[in-house]
């Protein structure tokens, strides 16, 4: 028996970016059918949202008429709608600077901490998504609006035809043949398209050679049993994407309500042959030995799924669109999970190919055109600052001031859009506006040419940072805590265009 049909949009991939686009793409009346590799619910890595993810999420949930991604864009909002999907409490971002071999300084030291704050409040805060039932709910609602999903098909083939494209493989031991105007790649780095039309790949900068190491675990205990609990702390220190920071490298730990934590680590390369990848387990428990305090942390720890390594983590496709395809900013390029950027950059990419499908249908060469350079342009920028923070992990005081150019960039950017100003923040980290991202560009290029050094870069980035900062980062010298600052928001109102009254309309609007 065959599977033949024709469709206006193929999409291929079916982890939580394709599942949205299909979503979209059936409230928009298209006939759409999302092609998976696997089936679910199967493990995915990438599980970290910020506030402006979740401000996209919110922005195409209201836009297209899909509620459930507006309820799934708060913790909030996600516990009492639907408190069966495992989910983690993320309310900021949570750094810890370690040495080789010794155990990390008392809480006390606000060296060897940052906490800077994303919500001020469980209500609002952003998540953790548990990938295998959160990609799996988000496919069980395209299909529930119409959307056609075959799992467990193997592509084959890809044809270019006069008026489309045409995919063939098999399902099952069934014969698939179908066919669209255009078609997505959702797939993630290195995927099908990228096979299919032997894609060239160009290297990331800095990044190059790094790996990754990451599995599921259970019984890891929190931080703050461990270690302590910082004086000050926006938030419980656990409740957020912790980062445990090292020379040469750094390790995540994400805790989601269901007993499951994601861990893993992003490593350069010479750290990593030190490490001999190879025996993933073993190397695994060789790096938590080097580093006493999270030792303790993943003590009695257990691995609930195997261990994955990818010997290449940062990828950038030459190439992210051309007629009658496209490939989803997941799948164009990939840099490492060090600012949680992925999920922003993937829902930006999906709210221009859906502005696409509202004014044109099948878009047209040209548009396409336009959205591929628009997307390799933002994941250059976040590749490009994630590289420069990799240069200055082991020096705390460089790393954390770089990291205020991405704080500074994003709350302005949320706090624009909320507003309705969208206009003042093209682009991702600004990257549009060249009096803010010029300056930053050639900075973080001369950290990764090593004709600037990395430390004493307070000042530096506190000056660039001056036109777009509303929350007085680095205004008050050597700080580890940073909460939300309403206040100092609407002190700021005059660099969005904004009355203190606007504001004030907000902060209403968000409750608080």
């Amino acid at each position: 028996m065959r599977v033949s049909n024709t469709h206006d949009l193929i999409i291929v991939g079916g982890g939580f970016g394709g599942a949205v686009l299909a979503m979209i793409a059936r409230r928009l009346g298209l006939q759409t059918v999302v092609v998976e590799r696997g089936r679910h619910p199967r493990f995915a890595i990438g599980e970290s949202s910020t506030p402006l993810s979740n401000l996209l999420l919110e922005e195409l949930g209201k836009r297209y008429d899909l509620p459930t991604l507006v309820t799934l864009s708060k913790w909030g909002s996600w516990q009492r709608e639907h408190p069966e999907l495992p989910v983690g409490l993320k309310r900021g971002f949570t750094f810890y600077h370690h040495d080789w071999d010794e155990p990390l300084p008392h809480p006390a030291r606000s060296s060897s901490v940052l906490m800077v704050a994303a919500s001020p409040n469980d209500s609002l805060a952003d998540t953790h998504w548990y990938r295998p039932a959160f990609d799996h709910f988000l496919v069980q609602q395209a299909v529930a609006l119409g959307a056609v999903y075959l799992d467990e098909t193997q592509l084959e083939s890809v044809a270019w035809t006069s008026d489309g494209v045409e995919v063939v493989g098999q399902r099952q031991g069934t014969a698939v043949r179908l066919r669209a105007p255009w078609m997505v790649d959702a797939t993630g780095p290195r995927g099908f398209l990228s096979r299919h039309l032997a894609l060239e790949s160009r290297p990331v900068p800095g990044l190059e050679g790094n790996h990754g190491l990451f599995a599921h675990f259970s019984g890891v205990h929190p931080m703050t049993d461990r270690w302590g609990t910082v004086s000050g702390a926006p938030y419980p220190a656990d409740a957020s994407a912790t980062h445990h920071c090292f020379p040469g490298g750094w390790i995540w730990v994400l805790p989601f309500n269901n007993g499951i934590t994601s861990a893993g680590v992003s490593l350069n390369p010479e750290v990593a042959r030190r490490l001999n990848l190879h025996d993933p387990a073993e190397a695994w428990e060789c790096l938590l030995g080097r580093f006493p305090t999270i030792q303790r942390q993943f003590s009695g720890a257990r691995v609930a799924h195997p261990f994955q390594h990818v010997s290449h983590l940062a990828y950038r496709s030459a190439q992210a669109a051309g007629p009658r395809w496209a490939l989803l900013p997941g799948a164009a390029g990939f840099a490492d999970p060090l600012l949680s950027s992925g999920f922003a950059l993937t829902l930006s990419g999906i709210q221009r190919l859906a502005v696409l499908l509202e004014r044109e249908g099948c878009p047209t060469d040209s548009s396409l055109a336009a959205y591929g350079t628009s997307i390799l342009r933002d994941q250059d920028a976040a590749s490009l600052l994630v590289a420069a923070l990799h240069r200055c992990l082991g020096i705390p005081s460089a790393f954390n001031s770089l990291l205020m150019l991405y704080f500074a960039a994003v709350s302005y950017a949320e706090t624009a859009r909320r507003l309705g100003r969208g206009h003042l923040c093209p682009g991702f980290l600004l990257q549009g506006r060249t009096d803010f991202w010029e300056p930053v560009e050639r900075l973080l290029h001369e950290i990764l040419s090593e004709v600037r050094p990395p430390e004493d870069l307070e000042n530096s980035v506190r000056s660039l940072i001056a036109s777009v900062n509303l929350c007085d980062w680095l205004a008050d010298g050597e700080r580890s805590c940073y909460g939300v600052d309403v206040n100092a928001i609407v002190l700021s109102a005059g660099r969005l265009g904004a009355s203190p009254g606007e504001i004030g309309e907000l902060r209403r609007k968000l409750g608080l």
